[in-house]
């Protein structure tokens, strides 16, 4: 089976790779045009645990899935990592409406504050100004972002976001991802704290 995902915006080819997969199919090509697709479509693969490979085709790149996609379980990949199974949704670069040199470092003493907690979030999601931070200059957010990463929490970036704010490249810690995984780890987190 061969989806041409070629054109398609962030989350649409891991979606239709998945319904695909779901749908019983062990032999599909998905073509995309980006390498962040690739990257998205490769981690779908694995956390469904069927084979991947990825190479140049003609207008961008192929992914190639094969083998049967497992069912009933979620997959390791996909279980909280740490905590009580918790999510903290980052949407800006600062907390509330307010000023926003107050709003920014209350920001920072936040995840500095998740950072020294026993009781990390599984995961911590970043979209729209909030991928400003993983991708910023400030030290003391790169640091206890890897604080949480080494205490077990998965740090995911929106790809499209970073992408919009032409910052994909100034990322320095976390998973550039996608629609589909983020909204994927609010759902099975436990409760979403958003901030």
């Amino acid at each position: 089976m061969q989806i041409d995902a070629r054109g398609k915006a962030c989350p649409q080819p891991v979606i239709l790779a998945k319904k695909a997969l779901d749908g019983g199919n062990q032999d599909i090509t998905v073509l995309v045009d980006n390498r962040a697709a690739v990257e998205n479509l490769t981690r779908l693969g694995r956390s469904m645990e069927v084979a991947v490979e990825s190479g140049d085709a003609e207008g961008g790149f192929y992914v190639h899935f094969t083998g049967k996609a497992k069912h009933g379980e979620t997959p390791a990949a996909a279980r909280p990592a740490a905590g009580n199974g918790y999510a903290v949704f980052i949407g800006k670069d600062h907390v509330g409406g307010g000023d926003f040199t107050l709003g920014y470092n209350l920001l920072k003493m936040a995840i500095y504050t998740l950072a020294q907690s026993d009781d990390v979030p599984a995961y911590v999601l970043f979209m729209n100004g909030g991928v400003r931070l993983p991708a910023g200059d400030e030290a003391q957010v790169i640091e206890n972002l890897q604080a949480l990463i080494d205490k077990g929490s998965q740090v995911l970036v929106c790809g499209t976001c970073l992408n919009y704010y032409e910052i994909a490249d100034k990322l320095k810690i976390g998973v550039a991802s996608n629609m589909y995984d983020i909204m994927s780890a609010m759902q099975r987190a436990d409760k979403v704290i958003t901030l």
